[in-house]
């Protein structure tokens, strides 16, 4: 369906999409296709955890399937979506992954590994007949070697919590995102304020992202919260596409202006 290319935006993209994560996100996902056509970017993990690999599971391969030819997008999120590189070696290395977060997979890794668990999950997506345009690394943590790779690959972009890069030259393109972070009621209350906040001052954005993850699935209070925002933000005009289609929109609106 087109759209008039001045509208703003509102992207959903769920993350850490795997068969051992549907469960978490099925409700949720009948609750959005009961809105009406609102297109979704699931960010996939080829092998969540090294131990919920794709192929075994062909109904839910077949789900995500069905996802494409409905509209949605799948970009390849990470390989495996853990860090068991070698320990932190300096202070910020151990904030960053053993404070931060235990899932940074790209954050350490040198060229060549990178470029060979990209090449294995772009082969994923190959084998299933995926269109493949987005990678998005676990806890948007990315190394040098990681970008080095990535500008060798063909990709079209890749992102941050604020800005979406388009490859190989990583253009910025400021997409602001809400996320939370739902693994304590304290930090859900936090977060529900924080987006509050940042909601406000981005209601004249171009668009803005909303970054699920399964553990906000498993709480009504974030659950609802994601729900209840997609519900306003598409009652005050906002249109819902993919992280694909707002990019070539964009790319679009330039070249029109031109």
């Amino acid at each position: 369906m087109a759209e008039p290319l001045n509208r703003p935006a509102v992207l959903l993209v769920l993350h850490d999409v795997a068969p051992q994560t549907w469960a978490d996100y099925q409700a949720f996902v009948e609750a959005v296709d009961a809105m009406g056509d609102v297109p979704m970017t699931w960010l996939v993990v080829p092998d969540f955890h090294r131990r919920n690999a794709l192929d075994p599971h062909p109904g839910f391969c077949r789900l995500l399937s069905e996802r494409v030819a409905r509209g949605d997008e799948l970009a390849l999120h990470g390989y495996f979506h853990d860090d068991q590189e070698p320990g932190p070696s300096t202070p910020r290395d151990w904030f960053m992954r053993r404070l931060y977060t235990h899932e940074g997979e790209f954050y350490q890794l040198p060229h060549e590994a990178a470029l060979a668990r990209l090449r294995a999950g772009i082969a994923t997506f190959q084998r299933h007949d995926w269109p493949l345009h987005g990678f998005v690394a676990p806890a948007w943590l990315m190394s040098d070697g990681t970008r080095q790779a990535l500008r060798e690959l063909p990709l079209s972009y890749t992102s941050d919590p604020q800005h979406l890069y388009r490859l190989p030259d990583f253009t910025p393109i400021a997409a602001p995102g809400l996320v939370w972070s739902a693994r304590s009621a304290w930090r859900r209350g936090v977060s529900k304020i924080v987006s509050a906040q940042r909601e406000q001052r981005w209601r004249q954005a171009p668009v803005i992202r909303l970054g699920l993850h399964p553990v906000d699935m498993r709480h009504p209070f974030s659950r609802d919260y994601w729900l209840h925002t997609l519900e306003r933000l598409l009652a005050e005009g906002r249109v819902p596409m993919t992280k694909i289609d707002w990019l070539t929109q964009q790319r679009q609106c330039l070249e029109h202006a031109a």
